[in-house]
């Protein structure tokens, strides 16, 4: 239960207004907080509607609609292909490092395929030794597409489990980072048929609406099966997941709070509305 006493004591002031809020039946007031907890307008009003201001009726229904995306990850094939995406300084390659421990009694080789950072390929380095995961390594500049490749082989011949492959950080509207993503999905489905097999948006919590439009453009483009949410420890603003879920429906395999290998934990629908809303 780690992870929600971190999780509990980042939303504390958060929790401790909404609280107030609740005691003074001050409904414009609890409108106004959970506004800003980045759950959205719409939303806001809608759950405060239909809860009329109790608070057992507004947990239980935020507790209802994040159930929806409280699934276990299902390993469906061997090896399992998980592709990483999402933007720049979302967490991603720090989230591959904390999969690949998580993981690794199923033996996992990780796919340094973001050949647009060398900085990406020092850092995945650096994880790999870390963790004692194996590693594809790449150049700048390398055709990711080749990298993907050549991993997926030596998946096969290895008798990997699994395989995370690290994509470039970008933005759902550059188009052309865009189609490179989805040639890696090409260039995968080539050496494995149906890879891959995830593709895994890892969305940082402090992004807060904006999460809205990534899970959209990501989602259009690449065919996002789940979602990982990062940095929950050190945000207010980690209420969006809520609109994300209402209008996606996609799951949320897991949450990150913290910068070590083993701070990641499956989500949990029922925790994550006590730390927002209290007991």
């Amino acid at each position: 239960m780690w992870p929600w006493k971190k999780l509990k004591e980042g939303f504390s002031r958060l929790r401790q207004r909404i609280a107030r809020a609740f005691s003074a039946g001050d409904r414009e007031g609890l409108e106004e907080v959970l506004i800003e907890a980045d759950i959205g307008v719409e939303c806001v009003q809608a759950l405060l509607n239909e809860s009329r201001g109790e608070k057992k009726k507004l947990a239980e229904l935020v507790s209802h609609i994040l159930s929806k995306a409280q699934k276990p990850f299902e390993f469906s094939s061997r090896p399992m292909i998980v592709m990483m995406v999402g933007t720049n300084g979302s967490g991603k390659t720090t989230t591959i490092a904390k999969l690949a421990t998580l993981w690794k009694p199923r033996k996992v080789l990780i796919a340094a395929a973001d050949t647009y950072r060398d900085a990406a390929g020092l850092q995945l380095e650096r994880w790999a030794a870390r963790t004692g995961t194996d590693l594809v390594s790449s150049e700048q500049g390398q055709d990711a597409g080749a990298v993907v490749y050549d991993s997926l082989h030596k998946a096969l011949s290895g008798d990997y489990g699994v395989v995370l492959i690290d994509t470039a950080g970008r933005l759902h509207t550059r188009k052309d980072l865009m189609a490179e993503a989805e040639k890696i999905r090409r260039v995968a489905a080539k050496v494995i048929p149906e890879a891959p097999h995830e593709v895994l948006l890892v969305m940082d919590a402090s992004t807060g609406q904006n999460g809205l439009r990534q899970a959209s453009g990501f989602g259009e483009a690449l065919g996002v099966t789940g979602l990982v949410i990062t940095k929950l420890d050190g945000t207010s603003k980690a209420g969006v997941i809520i609109p994300v879920v209402k209008r996606f429906s996609l799951p949320i395999y897991f949450i990150g709070l913290g910068e070590q290998p083993e701070d990641i934990a499956p989500f949990s629908a029922a925790e994550f509305t006590k730390a927002l809303l209290g007991e």
